[in-house]
């Protein structure tokens, strides 16, 4: 956990960094996101959008097509309703 100084800085852990590959000296973007905020190394902007709106439409798009994805495979798998006997063969 990070905590936020007095002139509103903030440390970034070193795992998180590591695991980012975030390095001193580097730019990150601070996302609002409803009621949490995305740290975005700079190096993980979308290329060519500088407009946070752009970036948020895309990344909307992009998880709109996963969801579409999985409600396809789900479709495509029956579920089997007739198991050959009845409750009153039993």
């Amino acid at each position: 956990m990070s905590r936020v100084t007095r002139k509103l800085q903030v440390t970034v852990p070193k795992a998180i960094a590591e695991r980012y590959g975030i390095r001193p000296g580097d730019d990150i973007d601070w996302v609002p996101a409803g009621d949490v905020i995305r740290v975005v190394p700079a190096a993980r902007r979308m290329p060519g959008s500088t407009d946070s709106r752009v970036r948020r439409l895309a990344l909307f798009d992009q998880a709109t097509e996963r969801h579409r994805e999985r409600q396809r495979a789900q479709k495509r798998r029956r579920r089997v309703t007739d198991r050959g006997w009845r409750r009153e063969d039993l």
